[in-house]
Formats: structure tokens, C-alpha cells, sequence
């Protein structure tokens, strides 16, 4: 998966949201909050909390297609203008100054996919395709889908009247894929070691800077040496139980699993993490819970892509300029720094709306386009559903998740909340936002 943009801030830094995003609300729908919908409001909060400075600086380039702004590059922030540099390998690369290579060779190798091109590029990305067969997935993401699991976990205490924290318990799904990731049984050290890993690396990173210090470099290191220091042994036992064991049978070798265990363990984790609660949160504001959990695959289908499109998993993406050219107009020579502000070009067709059409350019942008599109789509798309399938299960009898308390999460490199209360009400007590307040 694409690396979002960081803030270019320090975690200290003090954000210019306003003081209710910096603090725990009480949860209601869109009725709490006049002038503005819910969703909108809550977005705006979680974005900002996340990067106080940076998610500013590229919204405030949205209504400009494509626009160059000193020590970030140039922005684009028209989906099919972006779509086009996704598309034009000629020109624009993951390799080179100013690209995603800049962040993650130094710490995770020169063969990642993250930071590769051409035929080495799609050479290993076919090595690596069965990993994310839908079987593959399946199998994966209900490696902890037993009886005492997370998600039966999450049914059980909804069913039973608790207020649970969604974005906790989203979070520990994430780590238990981790640990299959890796090779390690999904105990709860396990898991919450496995997380703190990785964001202690993916926090490191900031967009005022094209790389990590030296220092970074080699505490990341360190860190991640440690993550998959258990992913080294199931390579080396060849167990095909295993994730790494897996590469090995399909002829990576160990470098090349070690990699690539690395880029889906940091670039997938966050992105999980950071949209189930996010959805979640919007389908309450607008009134789409019921829906979002009906026995409907295509109605669910519909509004999970929406509300990927909305809450954007990767508001950014980075390429560097191999030759001369132009974006939009705008000329633009080789090691030039080029920043897809996908937020804005995703955001650009308004509010959450499930019934919508979507317009060609925006489909599926913030998993990328052409030959980088994101492999792991499908080990993300199971992970959502699973959540899903525990929570319609807990609402089985009728009743409706609802939202209570929430909190934005500060310093991580994926927009998220840091906690998400959700309990279950009759439906018939739940309040449905009017369209009038809802609308973007």
C-alpha cells in the first residue's frame, strides 16, 4: 500500500483545529453540531489532529489543479491530471529524488515494491500475487477468527449491552494480521508489541523532509529488525503455514520476503487502523449504520468504496520527475518533487453519499493506478469485512451501533481515531440525521 504524507510538524506542535478536536466529545449524530454535518466536522478533526500543518498546506491548494509550493513540490489536486502521472512511467517514478524510495530504501532494502520500477518491479510483484488471493486472505485475516477471537469478542460484548472501543479493537485485528505477517501466534503481547513497532517507524516521517535522518534510519532499523526477526526464522523453517514460509515456496528469497514482509506490515497497518472506525463514525453521522450492516453485499459494497473515497487512506502520494514534462500546465524537469494530494482530488466530489456515481477519474485513486496499484487491496478489503460481518452479527437482533465518545488520534502517519466508543440501541431510539444537515 502507498505511504500517506506526514505532518511536517513535530508531535508537539499545537494544531489549529479547533479545541473541541483536541479533546473528548460526546458522540450524537448531526444534531449536535450546527452549521455543519457530522461527517464533515468529524473528518475535518481527525485530519487535522493527525497533521496539524500539512493537511492545511494541501487543502488549501484544492481549488488549483496543479500548483508548485516551495519545499513540498508540485501538487496536483485533480484526479484525472492525477490519474495520468500514476499512469506515465515515462516521466514520473516511485525511484528518485523526492520519491517514496527516499523514505523506505534506507530502511527497508532496495526490493520492497514500494520503491521499485519496471521489470524487476512486476517481476516480484507476480512473485507475490497468491499471497493475496481471496483464499489467501481469507485465511489470513481469520487466523484469529476463532471462538475467543478479537471479532467474536466484539459481537459478544455488543450483544451483551458493553460500549466497546471500536478503533482498540480494530487495532488489535490489525496486530493479529501482523503477527500472521510475520510468523507469530497472535497473543495479546504479541499484538501490542507488533503495533507499537510499527508505528514507532512510520511516525518518524515528515514531509518537509524527503528522507529520515540518520538516526531514524537506524532506529528504524533496529525496530523493524526486531518486528520480523520471527518472519526470518518461519523463512528459514519454510514452514508453507506461515506467510514468510509462503515467499519462500513461491522463490523469493530472503531479502525479498524480508522486504516485502516490512512494507505490508508499515504501510498496511495504519491504513486499516485508521478507516474502519472512520467509516464507522461516518455511516452514523449520515444515517447509514442500518445499511452500511444490512444483509446487502452490493449495498455494502457501495458504501465501503465510499467511504474510502471520503476519508481517503492515502491522502498523498509521491512520485519524482524522470524527465522533462508538464502537469497541467505547469513545467516540471527531472528531480522534481511531485505530490498527489489525494485527499483533494477525492474529496473533491463532496460528502458522503453511497448513491451516487462515482466519477471514472476518482475510482479506487487512493489505492493508486497502473502497474503500483495496491497489491494488498484484498487483504485490506477482508479485513474490513470481517469487522463488518462481527458487528452486523452483534446487531443481528435489530438493534443499531451507535457512536458515543471519540477521540482523534494525534502524531500517527494515517488520519485516525485514537478511540471509538460504539454500543448498540434499539433502532427505532435512533435518531436519523434529515438530509438538509447531512448534505456536504
Amino acid at each position: 500500500m502507498s505511504a500517506a504524507l506526514p505532518t511536517p510538524t513535530p508531535r508537539a506542535a499545537a494544531s489549529d483545529a479547533p479545541p473541541s478536536a483536541r479533546k473528548s466529545v460526546p458522540g450524537a449524530g448531526a444534531r449536535g453540531l450546527s452549521g455543519a454535518t457530522a461527517e464533515k466536522v468529524w473528518e475535518e478533526r481527525v485530519q487535522r489532529a493527525a497533521h496539524p500543518l500539512a493537511y492545511p498546506a494541501l487543502r488549501s491548494a484544492r481549488n488549483r489543479p496543479v500548483v508548485r509550493v516551495p519545499r513540498i513540490g508540485v501538487v496536483v489536486s485533480d484526479a484525472a491530471l492525477a490519474r495520468e502521472v500514476l499512469l506515465d512511467l515515462d516521466h514520473f517514478s516511485k525511484v528518485g529524488p523526492g520519491a517514496p524510495s527516499d523514505l523506505w530504501t534506507p530502511v527497508l532494502g532496495p526490493s520492497v515494491l514500494l520503491n521499485m520500477e519496471g521489470a524487476e518491479h512486476a517481476a516480484l510483484r507476480r512473485a507475490l500475487g497468491p499471497l493475496f488471493t481471496p483464499r489467501a486472505v481469507r485465511e489470513l485475516v481469520g487466523a484469529d477468527d476463532g471462538g475467543a477471537g478479537v471479532l467474536p469478542d466484539l459481537t459478544r460484548r455488543l450483544a451483551a449491552g458493553e460500549t466497546v472501543d471500536l478503533a482498540a479493537v480494530v487495532g488489535a485485528q490489525a496486530g493479529a494480521v501482523i503477527c500472521g505477517m510475520v510468523g507469530l501466534p497472535p497473543t495479546d503481547e504479541a499484538v501490542r508489541s507488533s503495533m507499537a513497532a510499527a508505528q514507532t517507524i512510520t511516525g518518524m516521517v515528515r514531509l518537509h523532509r524527503h528522507g529520515l535522518t540518520r538516526s531514524q534510519v537506524a532506529q528504524a532499523r533496529t525496530v523493524l529488525e526486531r518486528l520480523t526477526a520471527p518472519a526470518r526464522v518461519a523463512y528459514r523453517a519454510g514452514d508453507p503455514a506461515t506467510v514468510p514460509g509462503r515467499m519462500r515456496d513461491l522463490g523469493l528469497s530472503e531479502r525479498e520476503a524480508m522486504g516485502a514482509v516490512g512494507a505490508f506490515v508499515l504501510t498496511g497497518t495504519e491504513t486499516i487502523q485508521s478507516f474502519v472506525p472512520r467509516l464507522v463514525a461516518i455511516a452514523h453521522d449520515t444515517g447509514w449504520t442500518a445499511r452500511l450492516l444490512a444483509d446487502d453485499a452490493q449495498l455494502r459494497r457501495r458504501a465501503v468504496e465510499e467511504g474510502l473515497r471520503v476519508t481517503v487512506p492515502t491522502p498523498a502520494m509521491l512520485r519524482s520527475v524522470r524527465a522533462r514534462t508538464a502537469v497541467g500546465g505547469v513545467p516540471v524537469a527531472a528531480g522534481d518533487r511531485v505530490v498527489i494530494a489525494t485527499v483533494n482530488c477525492c474529496r473533491a466530489g463532496g460528502g458522503f453519499d453511497p448513491d451516487r456515481p462515482v466519477d471514472p477519474a476518482v475510482r479506487h485513486l487512493w489505492f493508486g493506478a497502473g502497474p503500483h496499484f495496491c497489491l494488498g487491496m484484498p487483504l485490506a478489503m477482508a479485513q474490513v469485512d470481517a469487522v463488518l460481518d462481527a458487528l452486523a452479527a452483534a446487531a443481528s437482533d435489530g438493534r443499531v451501533p451507535v457512536v458515543g465518545r471519540r477521540r482523534a488520534a494525534r502524531g500517527v502517519l494515517v488520519p485516525a481515531y485514537r478511540s471509538l466508543e460504539l454500543r448498540l440501541r434499539d433502532a427505532e431510539r435512533v435518531l436519523v440525521p434529515s438530509p438538509a444537515r447531512v448534505a456536504s
